[in-house]
């Protein structure tokens, strides 16, 4: 994955978009490891789902979250991939033993 720093990219708000094997992180933000997991993440889901599937899916699935919960950033959070990324992003070994579409298992937590 390349790491690409940007002023103006991702919006306001976060610090961090991964498109397909690209990283873009807001200039000075801190890339660590635990991002590097949870943006690889997101990565692998992209590619499994075929890119721009994902982004559909992700888009759509953000409007449902965010007529369930009313509110931006807890919509965001409950998104399933974002769901699978958040939880895993501490674990290391989580990359080397994913399953294909895991983050299916997080649409009903």
């Amino acid at each position: 994955m390349k790491i690409v720093k940007c002023s103006w990219f991702p919006p306001k708000g976060y610090s961090a978009i991964t498109l397909i094997w690209w990283l873009i992180v807001k200039e000075g933000y801190n890339v660590s490891e635990r991002l590097i997991t949870h943006e690889t993440i997101h990565s692998k889901q992209q590619k499994e789902m075929l890119i721009l599937p994902f982004f559909i899916w992700y888009g759509l699935e953000f409007l449902v979250r965010l007529i369930q919960y009313r509110n931006w950033h807890t919509a965001y959070r409950n998104i399933s991939f974002e769901r699978e990324a958040y939880a895993n992003e501490g674990n290391k070994e989580y990359l080397s033993k994913r399953k294909l579409f895991s983050w299916i298992h997080y649409i009903k937590k």
